[in-house]
């Protein structure tokens, strides 16, 4: 019998706990940063995040990688802070203005002044996305706390509507609602910050 016979499967893929932080940590915290938008919140989501791993380090069967691993648990901490924020009460919407006309033969049409601007080609070069990164960064974190999470865990999580709404209590009609208010307000803060 060869030594890789002797040894078991799992003891291939043992975990390096005490190695975490330093071979892990800055991605874990930008991961979680992306994502809420908080300092604090992120520094305490990946607190929790090793301290489950800890406690679920027997579970680890080795079908993937260590960063992989902490990051699928990451990665819940993340929809569970958002299920919290959107068990909330939600915001009111009075400082929203609306860019479209409500009322006549034009109602729904877009206002003159809050129609959508075009968006150049230059905004495909890397530099421009890395621009375009920080400024949906901006974005996000001035949005209702409701409408961030549900646009993180839809566009960001990449989870399906049903999941979303799940995780955050809304039903799918208010979310169609958040999603359609979240975009406008996105676009309309992007040409604001960005394309002026």
């Amino acid at each position: 019998m060869s030594d890789k016979q002797k040894i078991g499967k799992n003891d291939y893929h043992k975990l390096d706990p005490n190695s975490w932080v330093n071979n892990y940590g800055d991605y874990l915290y930008n991961y979680a940063y992306y994502r809420v938008n908080s300092k604090e919140v992120s520094e305490d989501i990946v607190q929790d995040t090793l301290i489950a791993a800890l406690r679920a380090q027997n579970s680890f069967r080795g079908e993937s990688t260590e960063l992989t691993w902490l990051l699928s648990i990451l990665k819940r901490k993340v929809i569970d802070y958002f299920r919290k924020l959107g068990s909330n009460k939600e915001r009111t919407i009075t400082d929203y203005t609306m860019p479209f006309r409500d009322e006549g033969i034009f109602e729904g049409h877009w206002l003159n002044n809050r129609l959508p601007r075009e968006w150049s080609n230059e905004a495909d070069s890397s530099l421009h996305q890395e621009e375009f990164a920080e400024i949906l960064e901006i974005c996000l974190s001035l949005l209702p706390d409701k409408w961030r999470s549900v646009f993180v865990l839809k566009f960001m999580e990449e989870l399906s509507s049903d999941e979303v709404c799940k995780e955050t209590g809304c039903t799918p009609s208010n979310f169609w609602v958040i999603m359609h208010r979240t975009r406008l307000k996105l676009r309309e803060c992007i040409e604001n910050k960005w394309l002026t």
